[in-house]
């Protein structure tokens, strides 16, 4: 399903691309040292200027999109940055900005927060896994108790995805009536982040103990009772931006892939040309397509606000995500010896779709929900 591009849009796309390859480069992750992050806050700044963190926010709050159908430019600037392997807090100011604009209009006012994150003034990530647990966000192990000022916050969080250079953290926890997310300031007392080994070079991870970090009235985003809502409309987003990066990084790895069969010659012809890697080829091309697919329907349910836009990106995840491994492990046997060395794009690639597999559900997480949305 090949959706057509408006020339506000195709200009969004190739300002994206122009930024991506003059401040992204794979072999600078191939030189990271230890410790060293991924990003910078003047690259993000940059994406900042060009909407980056606009899309799904509304223009009385500050954001906006090319097109009107926010969620399209999204998964249409998330493919651009998956074929690259961009570093950066995309996904996760995304994520939360999703949750912001859901809840806004019930309990406290972030319209000041919003605002800060689409103008890329701060990041924020979404602390909501927590050590040794699945994806299970309605089951927080963090304690929010209410206090004479407040909230009092205790628990950790594990694998925060730009927990390390966050501002600010919206974080899952249990209180008296039920799941809360909170704003916390990764400056409060009580806060520490420490890093965590990520799979993915481009996204590092943090873990985040809460010592009994203090938190205004004001740190609630929306209110118990809506709470389930706006983590399923934060879910969704992840989720989107997550199968339309597969896709951008599956089409770059696909054609490097099918060059790499023309280019090579076995017995004075192409490798591409023999039939039984003519079966490999067709079979990559049609599960990329599918990919784009699932992708794309999402992506027009969670836009018109559908009642089906839950199932929908749970096949997305489901199918995405499983296929793209299959996918870039075929591209690297089709490469032969190359393909498994450091020195080849490929496993940059694969390490982003491995470490996409796991977080926000995996595919067998998914399906289970699909049995679960089924039987409602």
């Amino acid at each position: 399903m090949e959706l057509e591009l408006t020339a506000d849009q195709k200009l969004f796309q190739s300002s994206a691309r122009s930024l991506l390859e003059k401040d992204h480069s794979l072999d600078r992750l191939r030189r990271l040292e230890p410790g060293e992050s991924a990003w910078d806050r003047d690259s993000w700044q940059r994406g900042a200027e060009l909407g980056w963190a606009a899309t799904i926010v509304p223009e009385e709050l500050g954001g906006g999109s090319v097109s009107g159908e926010g969620v399209r430019d999204l998964t249409l600037l998330a493919e651009e940055l998956g074929s690259v392997v961009a570093p950066g807090p995309f996904l996760p100011v995304n994520v939360v900005l999703a949750g912001l604009v859901a809840a806004h209009g019930t309990g406290p006012d972030h319209t000041a927060t919003i605002e800060a994150l689409v103008a890329g003034e701060q990041v924020a990530a979404w602390a909501v896994y927590e050590p040794g647990g699945h994806w299970a966000p309605e089951a927080a192990h963090v304690a929010a108790s209410p206090t004479a000022d407040g909230w009092r916050l205790d628990g950790t969080k594990d694998r925060v995805e730009a927990g390390l250079q966050a501002d600010l953290l919206l974080v899952t926890a249990t209180t008296p009536e039920g799941l809360a997310q909170f704003l916390v300031p990764t400056s409060a007392e009580g806060v520490t982040t420490s890093p965590q080994w990520a799979l993915d070079l481009s996204r590092p991870l943090a873990e985040v103990r809460l010592d009994g970090v203090v938190v205004g009235p004001d740190a609630v985003v929306g209110t118990p009772a809506t709470t389930a809502e706006i983590v399923e409309k934060q879910l969704q987003i992840a989720l989107l931006v997550q199968c339309a990066e597969l896709c951008g990084g599956l089409e770059k790895m696909f054609a490097l892939t099918m060059q790499w069969g023309f280019d090579r010659y076995s017995f004075g012809r192409p490798l591409a040309s023999y039939q039984a890697l003519k079966h490999r080829y067709a079979d990559m091309r049609t599960w990329l397509e599918a990919c784009h697919s699932t992708t794309q329907a999402a992506a027009e349910a969670v836009q018109a606000g559908s009642p089906d836009a839950p199932q929908l990106v749970s096949v997305a995840k489901s199918f995405v995500a499983e296929r793209a491994q299959w996918i870039l492990q075929d591209c690297v046997q089709l490469h032969g010896g190359i393909g498994v060395t450091w020195e080849h794009d490929l496993h940059l690639y694969l390490r982003r779709a491995t470490s996409d597999r796991a977080l926000y559900g995996t595919p067998e997480d998914h399906r289970r929900r699909l049995a679960d949305l089924s039987s409602l």
